[in-house]
């Protein structure tokens, strides 16, 4: 899993493998992407989800410590 695998909707692909949460957040939020939740992920690491008015929400996983967003993808129709 790296950041640099998946297009992004209204942001585009990331061409960076890894990137800071606060770089992350910041680019997301520059586009009209806004937190709404976390949680434990397999591998000691944190899952976080972003919503936005218009485009399919985005779901990252994020380093144990929640420091360095490793992916990030729109996760698609849940069952």
């Amino acid at each position: 899993m790296t950041l640099d695998k998946h297009e992004l909707q209204g942001i585009g692909r990331i061409e960076r493998r890894t990137m800071p949460r606060s770089e992350f957040e910041t680019l997301l939020a520059d586009h009209g992407y806004y937190r709404t939740g976390s949680a434990p992920a397999n591998g000691g690491r944190l899952k976080v989800w972003y919503g936005h008015a218009t485009h399919d929400p985005i779901e990252s996983i994020h380093s144990g410590d929640g420091r360095i967003v490793i992916t990030a993808y729109h996760p698609g129709p849940q069952p």
